[in-house]
């Protein structure tokens, strides 16, 4: 049965297997409201995993909304945008062919894959945001020539977010690698030498060079040179490395906010969100490998704002799993400044 919230929120509870999701997915997509029109180019933001994770969403849920979008004769694509670090999303080529040893190619989607920044990283464009921190942020430049979008985001939990839902799909996907260092900035790794078993997976991971390394001694972390992306942190087998924060732990969360109502700002009228929370794991799906889970399936949303969608699913799925996966984080803040600057309204 399909709830219908207030503000526009839709939910239908996933099934046990694979299948069932689909069509519990299909049910939803019949009940929400297009923002899009036929002939339209609809971008469809979405995540296809780190190289190596396994707990990203399969290409199968992503391929029904294609088809979703298909059959009401709109163009669909799907996009993803370079990350900072080291690994199988740094460029456009290593992060197409990501995509395809997951599963998500033109063949099983039905639509062409597209890396939002381009193929060297230079498709970005400035766009106006004037809150705190930013007096604007750097963007896809699909924003401009794309028509109209669908964000399906992933529900989990995040190293430095806490949670990562629509508010950070919008905004670490749309965002160009320097706008992602600019979030990023003041985040840096402490090396706890009682648990460090020096196996230098820090440094071989590291896409700075900013961690030197020598058998027998300890990473000397250089951290003028280090950009903040945590992938040391996220690495560690014995959970010897801890995020250092140079600036109040919330600075990071209304950096992340910031930077989505930005883009919400130009999108918010032609785009539609939804959310799913299955394989609710305890780190985003950026980490290689397989990531614990700290909440069973629920199911999926739909909706229209991004802050309004984050927060009915984590009504529905409990705040004890973000609090499991990350209580030292004041991810709560991602709500109270998005209030405090007006996204939610939008």
């Amino acid at each position: 049965m399909t709830e219908h919230h207030k503000s526009n929120i839709y939910f239908q509870r996933c099934g046990n297997n694979l299948n069932a999701n689909i069509i519990s997915l299909r049910k939803l997509l019949d009940q929400l409201e297009p923002k899009f029109t036929s002939s339209d180019k609809v971008g469809i933001k979405i995540h296809w995993g780190e190289r190596d994770n396994i707990s990203f969403l399969p290409a199968d849920y992503t391929a029904e909304i294609v088809n979703w979008v298909k059959s009401m004769g709109a163009k669909p694509f799907v996009f993803d945008t370079t990350v900072l670090y080291s690994g199988g999303r740094r460029d456009a080529e290593s992060a197409l062919k990501t995509a395809r040893e997951h599963g998500f190619t033109p063949q099983k989607l039905g639509c062409p894959v597209v890396i939002g920044d381009g193929s060297d990283g230079t498709d970005v464009i400035d766009i106006p945001s004037g809150y705190k921190h930013f007096p604007s942020v750097q963007v896809t430049s699909l924003i401009e020539s794309t028509d109209a979008f669908v964000i399906f985001s992933h529900f989990k939990g995040h190293l430095l977010a806490g949670f990562g839902g629509a508010i950070k799909n919008i905004s670490m996907g749309f965002a160009s690698r320097a706008q992602k260092q600019r979030m990023h900035a003041d985040v840096q790794p402490q090396l706890n030498t009682d648990k460090c078993t020096r196996c230098g997976k820090c440094a071989e991971i590291c896409p700075q060079n900013a961690i030197e390394f020598h058998q027998y001694m300890y990473p000397n972390f250089e951290l003028d040179k280090c950009i903040g992306c945590a992938q040391c942190i996220g690495i560690c087998p014995q959970v010897a490395i801890k995020v250092q924060w140079n600036v109040d732990k919330t600075t990071f969360q209304e950096r992340l906010v910031e930077t989505a109502a930005a883009v919400w700002n130009i999108i918010h009228d032609r785009t539609l969100l939804i959310t799913a929370a299955i394989n609710i794991t305890k780190e985003c799906d950026c980490m290689s490998g397989e990531n614990p889970r700290v909440y069973q399936d629920v199911g999926f949303w739909g909706g229209y704002n991004p802050v309004i969608l984050d927060r009915a699913t984590i009504d529905k799925v409990g705040e004890q799993a973000i609090e499991k996966a990350h209580s030292n984080l004041p991810w709560r803040k991602q709500f109270t400044f998005a209030t405090q600057i007006g996204f939610v309204k939008q």
